[in-house]
């Protein structure tokens, strides 16, 4: 069965909002594990617009199934994560400007900066995860740095303007699976899943976790995040308390 790990910024993008305490994104966290996720993710932005890294030193200290941080490959996000030193840390492209990780991470173009700070994260037994396309470079860049997993890109399935587009993008993302297998490299996908696409990647052959925050968090308001959490697990074959 495919897990759900939850991702909690855009409950700290609320917070942040009016600069309180409230809602809180460690009792987020702690509502999804109890619901059912398998881990929790969280992404510390050089700008620090929704997590703060106190915010990731507590998630630390009481998540108990697993902690995801994605992050940028920049000496003070590596720092950090060597504190923090969550289960995993996915290393992601990062723009100021944009509102979300918009696209995969370069490994094959930038493969010795990569590979130095999944070498640094490694020696502290912190899994790495790539956050690529759906790209056969990308996921034998990946592999050849020596990477423990990659997580796929789902970011043109979600926006495909028509079914056509969606099926070449489910191809494009399987065969990217497959490779990565191949590979030896452990696979994930994630950003812009939601209740209406998520079974489907779930579904592919090897794959291992989603990680889905944006679409729990909009549920969660009307619905509270533990239902939007159960029903995700649902939609992904899960079974629910």
């Amino acid at each position: 069965m495919t897990l759900l790990n939850v991702n909690i910024d855009h409950v700290a993008t609320l917070r942040q909002a009016r600069g309180g305490s409230e809602p809180d994104p460690v009792k987020a966290a702690l509502a999804a594990e109890k619901a059912g996720a398998a881990g929790i993710v969280a992404h510390l932005r050089e700008d620090r617009r929704h997590i703060l890294d106190g915010d990731l030193f507590e998630l630390r200290r009481r998540v108990s199934t697993r902690l995801n941080m994605e992050m940028a490959a920049t000496a003070e996000m590596t720092e950090i994560a060597l504190s923090v030193l969550p289960d995993t840390a996915t290393l992601v492209p990062e723009k100021r400007e944009e509102l979300t990780t918009e696209e995969g991470l370069d490994v094959a173009g930038n493969r010795r900066a990569v590979a130095e700070t999944v070498s640094a994260l490694q020696e502290k037994n912190v899994a790495v995860s790539l956050f690529i396309e759906s790209n056969p470079k990308q996921v034998e860049a990946s592999a050849d740095i020596g990477a423990d997993m990659v997580e796929i890109h789902t970011g043109a399935l979600a926006n495909a303007s028509s079914q056509k587009d969606a099926d070449r993008e489910m191809l494009l993302i399987k065969d990217a699976v497959s490779s990565a297998l191949s590979a030896g490299l452990r696979v994930a996908a994630g950003h812009g899943l939601d209740y209406g696409n998520a079974g489907a990647v779930a579904g592919i052959k090897g794959m291992e976790e989603l990680n889905i925050g944006y679409s729990i968090v909009c549920r969660a308001v009307f619905d509270g995040m533990e239902k939007a959490v159960r029903d995700m697990v649902a939609v992904m074959g899960g079974k629910t308390g």
